[in-house]
C-alpha cells in the first residue's frame, strides 16, 4: 500500500522579508516588540515617531470632536491600539477613517474611559467627509430636475445618507457631553448642496421613513409611497399626510437631496 509522501515544512522566509515584517511590528508597538537588527535606535525612533503623528494627524482631522472631548493620553493610547490591532487594507489615507470604524466596531476592547457614544460619534463625523467625496452619483443617468414628484419616481441623490443613532451626535461637544442617551432615537440626513457643500439635517421619524421608501422601491412615484406613509400610521385622513408630504418632497428637493424624478 503506497503511502502519501508527507508535504515538506514551510521553507523560512528571506532574511530581507524577515526584517521587514519586524520593522513594521516595532513601529505599531515600539514598547513591546524588539528594536529590528542593524537598524540604529535613533533612526529606528524617527521612523516610529513618523508612522505614528501622520496616523494621528489623519485621525485628527476625520474626528474633531471626538478628538476634543478624549483625553490626551487616552486618545493617545486609541491610536497606538489601533495601529497595534488594526490591519488596513488599503494604502489612501482618505480612507483611514473607514478603517478606524472597523476597528472600533470589531476589534477594540472597551474601556471604561471611552464615551459610551464613542461609537455613534465616530460613524457620524465619518460620514462628513464620506459624502464630500463619494462618487455615488457618478453616471446614474438622467433625470428631470423639475419633474412632479407625486407623479413620477423621485431620485434620491445617490450621495444622501439618512442615518438613524441612539445618541444625538449632532450636538455633542466640549460643553454637551450626556450621559445617556434621549428616549427618542435621532434621525439626520448627510447630503451635498448644489454647490457641493455638505449639509446636515435633522430630520423626524416620518421623513427618515419617506427617504427609506424612496430608496428601497425607486420605481413608485410619491404619491405611491405617500399612501404607504399614511397606511402606516393609520391617519383618519390620508390626503393631508399626501399634501404635507408633498411640500416635504419639494422641500428635500430644494435641499438637492432629492435630485429630482427618474427618467
Amino acid at each position: 500500500m503506497r503511502t502519501s509522501p508527507e508535504l515538506p515544512d514551510a521553507l523560512p522566509l528571506p532574511a530581507f522579508q524577515r526584517q521587514q515584517l519586524d520593522f513594521t511590528a516595532h513601529i505599531r508597538d515600539p514598547d513591546n516588540t524588539p528594536l529590528p537588527e542593524g537598524i540604529p535606535a535613533r533612526r529606528m525612533a524617527i521612523y516610529v515617531e513618523l508612522f505614528y503623528n501622520n496616523i494621528n494627524e489623519q485621525l485628527t482631522v476625520n474626528f474633531p470632536i471626538l478628538r476634543r472631548i478624549t483625553d490626551g493620553a487616552h486618545w493617545q493610547a486609541m491610536v497606538r491600539d489601533f495601529m497595534i490591532r488594526h490591519r488596513s487594507e488599503t494604502p489612501l489615507f482618505s480612507e483611514v477613517g473607514q478603517e478606524f470604524l472597523e476597528y472600533l466596531q470589531q476589534e477594540r476592547a472597551p474601556q471604561p474611559q471611552d464615551w459610551p457614544f464613542m461609537l455613534e460619534l465616530a460613524h457620524y463625523e465619518y460620514a462628513e467627509l464620506a459624502v464630500a467625496i463619494s462618487t455615488a452619483d457618478v453616471g446614474i443617468g438622467e433625470y428631470d430636475p423639475n419633474g412632479d414628484l407625486l407623479t413620477a419616481p423621485p431620485l434620491v441623490a445617490p450621495t444622501a445618507w439618512n442615518l438613524t443613532y441612539r445618541w444625538p451626535v449632532h450636538t455633542i461637544g466640549p460643553e454637551s457631553l450626556p450621559d445617556s442617551p434621549p428616549p427618542e432615537p435621532t434621525h439626520l440626513v448627510v447630503y451635498r448642496d448644489r454647490l457641493d457643500a455638505v449639509c446636515f439635517l435633522q430630520i423626524n421619524a416620518v421623513t427618515q421613513r419617506l427617504l427609506q421608501l424612496l430608496k428601497e422601491n425607486p420605481q413608485q412615484t410619491g404619491l405611491e409611497v405617500l399612501r404607504t406613509i399614511a397606511a402606516e400610521l393609520a391617519h383618519p385622513d390620508p390626503a393631508s399626510v399626501i399634501a404635507a408630504g408633498q411640500e416635504l418632497l419639494d422641500d428635500l428637493r430644494r435641499r438637492n437631496i432629492i435630485l429630482g424624478t427618474r427618467a
